[in-house]
C-alpha cells in the first residue's frame, strides 16, 4: 500500500513539474496551449483529482514559483547498459551532484552529454483506446504527420510514434480527428537493446530505482532488453 502511495505521489509531483514548464513556455489556457493540454490529459490517466490539477496550473502562475527546467543526463549502468535520465530541476547544481552520485552509488558510471544519446531515438508517443480504430485506415491517415509505427501494448491498447520534432503535429492531428489520447509522452527509444542476465538485470534495475526516487528525476530510459 505504501509503496502504491509513493508512486502516485511521485506521479502527481511529476507532474505538477511538467504542468509548471507547461504554463512557463505556453501560458494557463490548455485550449490555447497544447503541451499543457498533453500534460493535464496524463494527469487524468492516473486519476490525478481535477482540483490538484487546477491548483498546479495556478500555481505556477505565482510570482514565487520555482523555475523548472528539463535536463538530460546520460551514463551507464553495470554491465554496459545505457541510460539517459530525463530530469525538471530548478537546481541544476543539486541535481547533477545527486544524478552522479546515484550513478556512482549504484555501480554506474556517469556519463558527459553525448555520450550515450546517439545509441537512442527521440520519439513521441500516443497511446489510444482501440474502440473504433481501424489500424490500417490509422496508419495511412496519419503518416503525413510524421508516423513512424503503429503497434499495440500489452492491455491491447494502440501506440502511436511519431518523430520528435512531429510531436505537436501529430498531436494536432489526432485532436481534429477526435481522437483523445489516453497519455501521451515523449520517449527515448534504444536502436538495439543488450540481452543481460537475470543476475546482471537485478543490478541494473536497483541503480534505475534509485534514479526514479530522486525528486527531479522525471523519467529513466535505457537499453536493456
Amino acid at each position: 500500500m505504501f509503496a502504491r502511495y509513493d508512486r502516485m505521489a511521485k506521479q502527481f509531483s511529476r507532474v505538477g513539474k511538467e504542468i509548471a514548464i507547461a504554463v512557463k513556455k505556453g501560458g494557463p489556457e490548455p485550449t490555447t496551449n497544447p503541451m499543457l493540454r498533453r500534460v493535464m490529459q496524463n494527469a487524468k490517466s492516473f486519476n490525478m483529482p481535477k482540483d490538484r490539477i487546477e491548483a498546479a496550473i495556478k500555481n505556477a502562475m505565482g510570482k514565487d514559483t520555482s523555475n523548472y527546467d528539463e535536463v538530460l543526463y546520460e551514463g551507464y549502468a553495470p554491465h554496459g547498459i545505457a541510460v539517459l535520465v530525463v530530469t525538471a530541476t530548478d537546481n541544476t547544481t543539486r541535481t547533477v551532484a545527486n544524478v552522479r552520485s546515484h550513478f556512482n552509488k549504484g555501480g554506474g558510471t556517469p556519463g558527459n552529454s553525448g555520450s550515450v544519446g546517439f545509441l537512442f531515438k527521440h520519439l513521441g508517443m500516443f497511446k489510444l483506446k482501440p474502440e473504433g480504430l481501424n489500424m490500417d485506415d490509422l496508419e495511412l491517415e496519419l503518416i503525413d504527420y510524421g508516423l513512424e509505427e503503429v503497434g499495440e501494448d500489452s492491455d491491447g491498447n494502440v501506440i502511436v510514434r511519431c518523430g520528435f520534432t512531429d510531436f505537436g503535429n501529430m498531436q494536432k492531428a489526432l485532436e481534429e480527428k477526435g481522437i483523445t489520447p489516453i497519455s501521451s509522452e515523449l520517449e527515448w527509444i534504444p536502436l538495439n537493446t543488450i540481452e543481460i542476465s537475470e543476475e546482471q538485470a537485478e543490478d541494473v534495475f536497483k541503480l534505475i530505482e534509485r534514479l526514479e526516487q530522486d525528486d527531479d528525476v522525471q523519467h529513466v530510459f535505457h537499453n536493456m532488453g
